[in-house]
């Protein structure tokens, strides 16, 4: 069996093997990387596309292809991977396929920021409208209406002004990018402002993407001989008897997105939490302790990562915090269950975004809620058994028991009783050896009785059953 410094050394480096890329061999001068974007865009997409690009401006590749289908995804995460594409030296080709799949949302910024963008027939762009942050409502309403001056505004309503602020941000940085590109300004402000999109035959016709491929192959012969700037270098593109290399996500990036979602950081938080809460009372398992500091720093790093609220995070830590005090000031379940209310409170609104797939979801907040609950009524329990509980120790426990004669003479004497020598006064003559009860405690003098006095009373001495 490991030892927990096994485990910790094994543990360490594995953490130091997350941080290295996989190691494959580098593709040579003939090939390309292809990366991939396939779902929503979160912390975990960013990090393996960023790497990606890092890693083939290294290997000097002639180009990166990046295949997409996405949905959209958070706003800090595409901006990540906005950022590596604009800085990278190699260009950057961004084709939406299969034929079905969409660039939506977060996606159709990408593709505008990409030196050549490409989509497969049958596939979409657009719906650009950023999501409403920080509440439950819908994407943003309509643009108010512009012929009407009745029904313009100066000054928009409260509620709405972080609204108009989130889409002013999002027009004026895809205006940048089709500038940059040499894109349809006015479709990608559309996309945004409106959740405009567009087919592939419509974006090739309206100058939004430059290319359409049903294939790979196509996509190669199509991109071949074209001019583009990449790290302030003009480039042209040539893909005669070039290969493309698929580099998919390794273990760290999947470890990456199991973590970053909401559900499996909360889990993580609680683990980490009862595994120290245990570990402090039971000092020396080590085991709960290592395990639940590793899964408390893994669940807070993933939250960094996510668009959280922090007063939500605060409630969950406070919640926490009652659940903990419950242990070790138990307060008959006062603290335990505010913390279990603290704690979903704070759960429901942690995550700052009506992104679905970044959403906290109810059932697992019941589960760990009731679990929770469920060991606080445990520590709540234990905590009345021990205050029922006869006393056994100390001065009070000494009255009714038994105890054996040292020395005796003129009614006092010495006896010994609970692993103690104590004075001791009675009636009558007693012997040495002779077991006596105790009747009484005064001072530091004991009052006894000769125990066949007191009957054999179970009750009054247990430790006798033996004899």
């Amino acid at each position: 069996m490991l030892r927990p410094a096994g485990v910790l050394a094994l543990l360490a480096l594995l953490v130091g093997a997350m941080l290295a890329w996989p190691s494959a061999g580098a593709p040579s001068g003939r090939s390309a990387p292809v990366l991939h974007i396939d779902g929503v865009i979160g912390p975990a997409t960013a990090d393996y596309v960023t790497r990606g690009l890092t890693r083939a401006a290294e290997d000097r590749a002639p180009f990166v292809v990046i295949e997409m289908n996405t949905p959209g995804g958070l706003d800090a995460s595409m901006r990540k991977i906005i950022q590596a594409i604009l800085r990278s030296p190699a260009p950057v080709v961004a084709y939406v396929s299969p034929s079905g799949g969409r660039a939506a949302s977060a996606g159709a910024f990408i593709l505008y920021a990409s030196h050549i963008a490409a989509m497969a027939p049958g596939t979409n762009v657009g719906a650009a409208t950023p999501v409403q942050l920080g509440g439950s409502g819908s994407p943003f309403a309509s643009p108010p209406d512009k012929t009407d001056p009745d029904k313009r505004s100066s000054t928009p309503p409260s509620g709405r002004a972080s609204e108009a602020k989130a889409v002013n941000d999002a027009i004026a940085y895809i205006r940048s990018l089709a500038e940059l590109r040499g894109r349809n300004v006015d479709w990608a402000e559309a996309a945004v402002r409106n959740a405009a999109s567009l087919s592939a035959q419509a974006a090739l016709e309206q100058k939004v993407i430059d290319v359409i491929a049903r294939d790979r192959t196509e996509l190669l012969a199509q991109v071949n001989g074209r001019s583009v700037t990449a790290g302030g270098v003009a480039i042209t593109i040539a893909t005669h008897d070039l290969t493309l290399v698929d580099l998919d996500p390794n273990w760290r990036t999947r470890l990456l997105a199991a973590i970053t979602d909401p559900n499996i950081a909360l889990i993580l938080m609680m683990v980490g939490i009862y595994g120290l809460l245990f570990e402090f009372m039971n000092p020396g398992a080590l085991y709960p302790g290592t395990i639940g500091a590793i899964c408390l720093l893994t669940g807070l790093y993933a939250l960094t990562a996510l668009p959280v609220n922090y007063a939500g995070v605060g409630l969950i830590l406070l919640g926490l915090g009652l659940m903990t005090a419950e242990a070790f000031a138990p307060s008959f379940g006062i603290l335990g269950i505010g913390g279990t209310v603290a704690f979903v409170l704070g759960a429901a609104i942690m995550i700052d975004t009506d992104i679905p797939q970044f959403q906290i979801s109810w059932p697992v907040v019941g589960i760990v809620a009731l679990a929770s609950l469920g060991l606080t009524i445990v520590f709540m329990r234990l905590a009345l058994k021990a205050h029922r509980r006869k006393v056994v120790t100390g001065r009070e426990e000494l009255v009714g028991s038994t105890g054996t004669v040292l020395d005796w003479k003129d009614g006092k004497g010495h006896i010994f009783v609970h692993s103690e020598r104590w004075q001791a006064q009675g009636v009558g003559t007693m012997n040495a050896g002779a077991t006596v009860r105790v009747t009484a405690l005064k001072g530091l003098v004991l009052r006894i009785e000769p125990y066949e006095h007191a009957g054999l009373d179970e009750s009054a001495a247990p430790h006798l059953k033996e004899t």
